[in-house]
């Protein structure tokens, strides 16, 4: 029997071992493109249907240059990997949606403090290693037991948002608080195999090669929910790491009880870890690195970060 379309793509993405918010984004556009041109056969769809429906994303439904590009990413992979078709040589030609140019929000060292302190158990562990070495949500969730080498105080970031690996300095001041989680989850990993679980998810390709490295120790995440779930992707029962939205509404109550009244999200701890090596001397090409970037005029947002800073510093004429 023949899979339909959007089956075909989730097994691809799958295959290519991409996190499952990326399967939904890609899925839910695709659909979207198709369901837009009346369910014609993709094929059949070209370049000017491909501009027809990223002009209209713009212009009709004013989306921000962010989700035109995650739609357009969305069409890049169904045509390059599903339909064997090479776009890129097409020279897309859609009128882009409006783009802003955001400063990102920055912390203060003691804003930092502070909402760590107002933070407890493993979600404070959470936070101090997402500011202390600049990670994004998903790769601090990511991180398993194995990416922790602490013979070389250093941290692996394995499948980043810019599929580029990378190492990163362990923070010292959370190595023996690290060192406990570790345990703890060593100690929780051997409870769930007792009770017939045990299992964690791999990619793909890696699952197929290695079958039963699923239940092996040093592939259980750093951060693990409380409870046993099911995988939506296999229906297995097993444990995964903690959620996005428990980690960001913990954030948000120790951001309220910290009495700050900037817009701070897990990515914040980001930019703030970005600035304040910008600020300590730290030069952007090494910034560039630590934080994974593909481009350095991605990192060169933080020298305008410093700027504006830097200009709290001037002197009103009303003051002097």
């Amino acid at each position: 029997m023949k899979k339909k379309l959007l089956d075909v793509v989730r097994d691809k993405i799958r295959f290519k071992h991409y996190s499952m918010s990326t399967e939904k984004t890609y899925v839910f556009w695709i659909k979207h493109y198709i369901f837009f041109h009346h369910k014609r056969h993709t094929i059949d769809l070209g370049k000017k249907e491909i501009e027809d429906f990223l002009t209209y994303l713009a212009t009709i439904k004013k989306v921000s240059p962010t989700t035109q590009n995650q739609a357009f990413s969305a069409l890049l992979f169904l045509y390059r990997e599903v339909l064997g078709v090479d776009i890129s040589t097409w020279n897309i030609q859609a009128l882009r949606a409006q783009q802003r140019k955001h400063i990102p929000v920055v912390l203060t060292k003691d804003e930092v403090q502070n909402i760590i302190l107002n933070m407890n158990g493993i979600y404070q562990l959470i936070v101090k290693l997402m500011y202390g070495c600049g990670l994004r949500m998903s790769e601090v969730q990511n991180i398993r037991i194995k990416d922790i080498d602490f013979g070389f105080e250093k941290i692996y970031i394995w499948d980043s948002k810019s599929l580029k690996d990378r190492t990163v300095p362990l923070p010292l001041k959370i190595k023996d608080e690290l060192k406990v989680q570790v345990e703890k989850v060593k100690e929780l990993h051997q409870k769930d195999l007792k009770d017939g679980y045990g299992s964690v998810y791999i990619p793909y390709a890696l699952e197929r090669k290695y079958p039963k490295a699923k239940y092996e120790t040093k592939w259980q995440y750093i951060f693990p929910m409380d409870n046993i779930s099911i995988d939506p992707r296999s229906d297995e029962k097993r444990r995964h790491h903690i959620l996005d939205a428990t980690l960001s509404r913990n954030i948000k109550k120790s951001v309220i009880k910290s009495r700050i009244d900037k817009r701070v999200t897990s990515h914040t701890f980001r930019h703030s870890y970005a600035t304040h090596l910008l600020q300590a001397g730290i030069d952007i090409r090494s910034i560039q690195e630590l934080l994974g970037h593909k481009s350095i005029e991605t990192t060169m947002i933080y020298t305008h970060v410093v700027a504006e800073l830097n200009k709290s510093r001037l002197i009103s004429p009303l003051d002097m």
